[in-house]
């Protein structure tokens, strides 16, 4: 087999895979669009029971500024909201329901240009509605302190303060019948995990039995397709994790099939490109995980075992929450799997070990385009001896090129002929066509699992490489690194053997420019590492072509 061939058709078939890939994406099926009409407060989830049989909450329990609204129209904001400020992110807890209703993540812009706006997690309003609920069920009837109850705080503003690690902001709720609760949330420096432990005394003289809950609701808006844009391959919805894998889950199935399970050690997350808010209990309780849709939301809920409090004790249920960017060092202290939200699909086996290296090397030269240069080269050298085999095969191809056309110049009208005469000069020279095909197969994983490292991890969003090129996740805007690329691949063929095959040899000469072109509106990390690969692969085959010249 030509490997000039192997890599025409490795490029045709890569080519094929993301034109066929964005033409899915294009055509998927809209999102359903309710007509306008009212959006009602959601309900409290249900209480698991050994029969099943605690209510949910009444309708009329809703208080009366839980009004319905018009679909369309914004969600009014939350009256007198305690605002949470610490050096990276700024939240918003609106007392009905003491729940997180809004958060701004300070060191992320939506663009770079505008530092002044950061990216919006959470929101409360209609169209974006991204929020937690949290609170407690009780198995009777009475006041409870879930999500639409109403909770204080002894103020409306707190900030984390110079030189302060921890910052403690406590809710109370009074809710007659002897009973009070409290929701202590616990924000630090540095940290996009928030503890939060939901309290309850019980002085009242009868036990009371019931279980926390945690909820998450999302308006679900598809992300736009885009053959060019990186945010076409990466999901964006909800995301059940069973304490061993995590299913991604599809929005129009959960209309149709909602997902119900217990387990323990789980939790729940609304995911999308680079960011994620992710509610995780107790990993050592059995949790009942309910997964639904409500119009156009999403619904996520976690709801605790069933636990008594005997008159004059309390009870404490604790969660973690997580509110930022897939950042994995913080993923994998705050949860078990929670660093698999980001997303590298098949490849994950590959890519987490690559973004490791990449991360170190960074550590080390402190600018992510130079450790993708350096890990490029890494890789590299960890198949120099595998590809060394492919460019032999290719060097030896190329000093029979003359003889190969004269082949085909004798036996033009009589291919079984062309083809016995090729084998017979193969074998006299002792070269084997096919030798460079099995290098080139066992490292294409490695260079894809590269590829989704580069597109997926949050390290590379608005990273600074050198001069014109201030943000690795954003096109080169002066097009200079995939016009060098071009002209790389370009000087590659000239290096390789050329097709026996007419039409492959136009193609070959033709794929740098299809490249180029293709390559124009990529991330710039993306075009810089194939650009590294394309130079290193050239240096390689120059040596290999010397060294096979001087053996003959």
């Amino acid at each position: 087999m030509d490997n000039t061939r192997l890599f025409l058709w490795l490029g045709l078939v890569a080519m094929l895979w993301l034109n066929y890939s964005a033409w899915l994406a294009d055509r998927a099926p809209a999102p359903v669009e309710t007509p306008a009409a009212t959006v009602e407060a959601p309900p409290s989830p249900a209480v698991p029971e050994e029969d099943d049989a605690l209510p949910d909450i009444a309708d009329d329990a809703a208080p009366p500024d839980a009004v319905a609204v018009e679909a369309e129209a914004p969600a009014e904001a939350p009256s007198d909201p305690i605002r949470v400020r610490t050096d990276v992110l700024d939240v918003w807890i609106a007392p009905e329901g003491g729940d997180l209703v809004r958060a701004d993540l300070l060191d992320y812009p939506v663009e770079k240009h505008r530092p002044d706006e950061p990216v919006r997690l959470l929101d409360y309003t209609a169209a974006d509605r991204w929020i937690f609920q949290t609170g407690l069920r009780g198995a009777g009837e009475g006041p409870e302190p879930n999500h639409l109850a109403t909770f204080r705080a002894d103020q409306t503003t707190y900030e984390l303060a110079e030189g302060q690690d921890e910052l403690v902001v406590r809710l109370e709720w009074a809710g007659g019948d002897g009973l009070s609760a409290y929701k202590t949330y616990t924000f630090r420096r540095g940290d996009y995990r928030i503890d939060l432990d939901m309290q309850l005394r019980n002085d009242s003289g009868m036990p009371w039995r019931g279980a926390s809950y945690a909820q998450m609701l999302r308006a679900h808006h598809p992300p736009e397709r885009s053959y060019m844009s990186v945010e076409t391959y990466s999901f964006a919805g909800p995301v059940l994790y069973d304490g061993d894998q995590y299913e991604k889950l599809d929005v129009e199935d959960l209309r149709d099939e909602p997902v119900t399970q217990t387990l323990q050690g789980g939790w729940l997350a609304g995911i999308q490109h680079h960011f994620l808010a992710a509610a995780v209990p107790p990993p050592d309780q059995q949790v009942r995980y309910q997964a639904t849709t409500r119009g156009d939301e999403y619904v996520l809920t976690a709801v605790g075992p069933v636990l008594t409090v005997e008159p004059g004790a309390g009870e404490s249920f604790p969660y973690t929450l997580f509110v930022g960017p897939k950042l994995q060092e913080e993923l994998e202290a705050t949860a078990d799997g929670l660093e698999l939200t980001v997303d590298y699909g098949v490849l994950t086996i590959l890519a987490q070990p690559l973004f490791w290296v990449l991360s170190h090397v960074h550590d080390l030269v402190g600018n992510w385009g130079w450790a993708i240069v350096i890990v490029t080269m890494l890789i590299k050298l960890a198949f120099y001896k595998l590809t060394q085999t492919s460019g032999r095969s290719m060097a030896k191809m190329r000093k029979l090129a003359p003889r190969m056309k004269a082949l085909q110049e004798r036996y033009k009208d009589d291919r079984q002929a062309l083809s016995r005469a090729m084998m017979e000069m193969y074998r006299k020279e002792k070269v084997n066509p096919a030798a460079g095909c099995l290098p080139i197969l066992v490292q294409m994983p490695f260079f894809f699992a590269f590829y989704w490292v580069l597109i997926e991890s949050v390290e590379m969003r608005q990273a600074p490489f050198i001069l014109w090129i201030d943000d690795l996740s954003s096109r080169d805007p002066f097009f200079v690194l995939p016009l060098l690329m071009g002209a790389a691949m370009f000087f590659q063929t000239r290096l390789n053997p050329a097709p026996p095959d007419p039409m492959q040899a136009r193609i070959m000469q033709i794929m740098p420019i299809v490249f180029t072109a293709m390559f124009a509106l990529f991330p710039a990390g993306l075009v810089l590492y194939w650009l590294t690969n394309t130079v290193l692969s050239i240096l390689q085959q120059w040596r290999i072509n010397k060294v096979v010249a001087r053996e003959s």
